[in-house]
């Protein structure tokens, strides 16, 4: 039941998009296999537009405090809304996306930790290191543009702008982790990501510092994709 009604959702969200944001998606996100999708944060319509340039099942991590109604927040739970509390790692939130992607789903997070004020792009949180530590799972680079013109932080009502998603070559931190550890490995994929979606979205990089260039690199550049599943 709640995948016909996901992907309902899903068909509302993209004829909605076309019909009041001329929207349009640009890249494809692997459609098997476990995967995390990382992008940028400056709206609440982040989340249906995202999602309605993939044509697969995604699960969202999202902040805990954004559905307070009981019977809202457990449909939209069942729908594959992941709630994370904001502050500190959360365990249980954590643990279930890492038990999706191992299950080959697909799981969709936003490595600032919440919507840009600005606009412009915020320093990741390691928390997405974790993840890929504990899946060896491969990281699709989104950056949405057009979403803080659309519906910024405050405003009521959305306007009529054009929004682009754009996804990026899936990255295979895989090579990393044989060399790197613990926090310098999690803060190093997050400052990968986070470069890569600047990449995309042809913005200013939030990071502090130059990204390592170590092994790891986009998968077209590599003669053959590695498993996402860490068993």
């Amino acid at each position: 039941m709640s995948s016909a009604l996901y992907g309902l959702l899903w068909v509302l969200s993209r004829t909605i998009g076309w019909m009041c944001f001329r929207y349009r998606a640009i890249g494809k996100v692997p459609q098997r296999g476990g995967v995390l999708i990382a992008s940028n944060h400056a709206s609440y319509l982040d989340i249906p537009l995202l999602g309605c340039g993939i044509p697969r099942r995604v699960w969202y991590m999202g902040r805990h405090d954004l559905f307070p109604i009981p019977l809202l927040n457990g449909l939209l739970q069942a729908l594959g809304w992941i709630p994370l509390r904001i502050g500190r790692l959360d365990r249980d939130a954590f643990s279930k996306a890492v038990a999706l992607i191992k299950e080959e789903k697909a799981v969709a997070i936003f490595p600032e930790g919440g919507r840009t004020m600005t606009g412009a792009l915020k320093p990741g949180k390691p928390g997405i290191g974790v993840i890929v530590s504990q899946t060896g799972c491969r990281v699709v680079p989104a950056h949405i543009g057009g979403t803080f013109d659309v519906l910024p932080p405050g405003a009521k009502w959305p306007r009529f702008r054009r929004v682009t998603v754009r996804y990026g070559e899936p990255l295979d931190f895989s090579a990393d982790a044989a060399t790197l550890e613990g926090k310098v490995f999690y803060q190093h994929v997050s400052r990968t990501v986070m470069a890569k979606i600047a990449e995309l979205g042809q913005v200013p990089n939030p990071g502090d510092g130059p990204v390592h260039t170590g092994p790891s690199q986009d998968l077209a550049a590599r003669p053959a994709a590695k498993s996402c599943n860490a068993e």
